[in-house]
């Protein structure tokens, strides 16, 4: 209970904010629209020309291109101010603020600041995700929505993994931003379908580096033939990655240098 009334907090403060700066709050969902708009518009095109992309059809793909606009909005709601700073704490030393505070760092890092705006965007991503839904040729029981609902809020949990783990080298390197650059130009990834992968770079997508298994397993999961092995996989493979995430981590705090040191 302790760490809700401190998340409780975390919105209050982070609404407040937003509400005193309502030019950026707006723009900040104009530059969302504008991403939706491109990504929709982008799949649209490509089935000008062809019937499939992997195995999916058009509907189909609308569900995943959805799926993975949930997933983004969540993380830019919950997680993404946070990622962009951590780095900076690492380096200045400025960690030791939140190493003395009485709950986990992580969790103080990792949810201090809301993204108001994004929460809004979330909405619209979630409205389309209900309109692909909605307009696929069969319908679904509520079983099934409640695993997939399951495995979009796993792929949350991969994506902050994933960007974790690409932040955390700045514990040695010292960078200013570590290698978040090269997760955004990765995370492209997310955005295509798995079946389109082959080869090694499937490997690297699936287990690896999995921004495959962020959305494309969930909604080939929920579309297709249901597999216990591919379900299987996606538990391990998101095990392995917190595991490691937070090893990492525990490793990155003994090497941290203070400001008082």
């Amino acid at each position: 209970m302790r760490y809700f009334r401190l998340y409780a907090y975390f919105l209050r403060f982070s609404f407040s904010k937003a509400l005193n700066f309502r030019l950026d709050f707006f723009f900040r969902i104009f530059m969302d629209i504008i991403y939706y708009f491109v990504n929709i518009s982008f799949f649209k095109l490509v089935y000008l020309h062809t019937p499939l992309l992997g195995d999916w059809n058009e509907s189909q793909i609308m569900v995943f291109v959805s799926s993975y606009l949930v997933v983004d909005a969540i993380n830019m709601t919950v997680f993404s101010s946070n990622m962009w700073w951590l780095p900076y704490f690492i380096n200045k030393g400025e960690l030791d603020y939140y190493l003395t505070r009485p709950v986990s760092p992580l969790f103080f890092l990792s949810f201090r600041e809301f993204s108001a705006n994004s929460f809004v965007n979330f909405f619209m991503a979630f409205g389309l995700l209900t309109y692909a839904l909605a307009s696929y040729p069969t319908s679904f029981n509520f079983g099934e929505l409640l695993l997939f609902a399951v495995l979009l809020l796993n792929g949350v949990l991969l994506y902050y993994a994933i960007q974790m783990m690409m932040i955390l080298p700045v514990f040695w390197t010292h960078s200013s931003r570590g290698f978040v650059d090269l997760f955004y130009a990765l995370g492209l990834a997310m955005e295509r379908p798995d079946k389109i992968f082959k080869g090694w770079l499937r490997v690297i997508f699936t287990t690896i580096l999995p921004f495959a298994l962020i959305a494309s397993f969930p909604t080939r999961l929920f579309l297709d033939k249901f597999e216990w092995q591919t379900l299987l996989h996606l538990t391990i493979v998101t095990i392995s990655l917190w595991s490691v995430m937070l090893f990492v981590w525990r490793k990155g705090l003994r090497a941290y240098s203070s400001a008082s040191s």
